[in-house]
């Protein structure tokens, strides 16, 4: 039975494959966020419109079909900010539910300037300096990036 199952999908089109394995499997959702440094020790935050809680956070955001994940992050960094990063590094990815999350550690420089209407205000925040509303997460993750513990 399974040498004749094996057969059968051999000779189906690639295309009806694919259909198959899309609808037989679970989803998910894959993001990019980055903890960027500058040249004065200081950690770059983005006031989200649509963040739950305080709305500052690290930036990031989906990844777009066909999209490596540096791509992705370059890509998000410059529409919300207009900055480029320079020494790009994944740091870890991780699985929350349906979602993979691919962390990267950065370096940029300048103000930069709102490029998103996801995005109300930049700015670079002294690690000991944080908003205190900042996801306990990503407090944690930043301080950890920034004393080398990562």
């Amino acid at each position: 039975m399974k040498a004749l199952l094996g057969k059968v999908w051999k000779k189906l089109p690639s295309w009806l494959r694919l259909r198959i394995i899309r609808t037989s499997q679970h989803k998910f959702t894959a993001s990019v966020v980055a903890v960027i440094a500058n040249e004065n020790g200081e950690v770059l935050l983005l006031e989200h419109l649509l963040r739950p809680a305080s709305g500052w956070g690290l930036p990031g955001g989906f990844l777009i079909p066909y999209e490596q994940p540096e791509e992705g992050i370059r890509r998000e960094l410059r529409e919300e900010t207009g900055l480029e990063l320079s020494d790009v590094r994944q740091l870890r990815t991780r699985v929350l539910r349906k979602h993979i999350e691919i962390l990267f550690t950065a370096r940029s420089t300048g103000d930069g300037k709102v490029g998103s209407s996801e995005i109300l205000q930049i700015r670079w925040f002294a690690i000991d300096d944080l908003p205190t509303e900042l996801n306990s997460d990503q407090k944690s993750l930043i301080r950890e990036v920034f004393r080398g513990k990562v």
